[in-house]
């Protein structure tokens, strides 16, 4: 993958996970806080827990930082996924902004 094609799904991640944080706070009773700087969303959480989610431009990775743990994505062409095998990021997303959140959110 080049630079260039790493920046744009790179880039349409992270602007899905702000989406995405925008409609949970409009549908849900979850008043999240999604701050951007360059390439980094900070997700913060009405219990003042984060999920923070940044670029690794020379990696070409996402990296994922949650209570859980922290992640590291690559992109196969389809989606991004764990580089351990955990699975793929917007499912685990999913599953870790719940848990931080005490219920089911979707970030699809």
């Amino acid at each position: 993958m080049t630079d260039l094609e790493y920046a744009d799904h790179a880039d349409a991640l992270l602007l899905q996970i702000e989406q995405a944080c925008d409609r949970i706070t409009e549908e849900t009773d979850v008043d999240l806080d999604a701050q951007r700087v360059g390439g980094m969303v900070t997700i913060i959480f009405p219990n003042r827990t984060q999920i923070v989610v940044n670029q690794q431009k020379p990696l070409h990775e996402i990296w994922l930082a949650a209570k859980a743990g922290g992640f590291h994505f690559k992109f196969d062409g389809q989606v991004w996924q764990d580089t351990k095998g955990e699975g793929e990021f917007i499912s685990m997303l999913n599953q870790f902004a719940s848990e931080q959140a005490g219920e089911a959110l979707s970030f699809s």
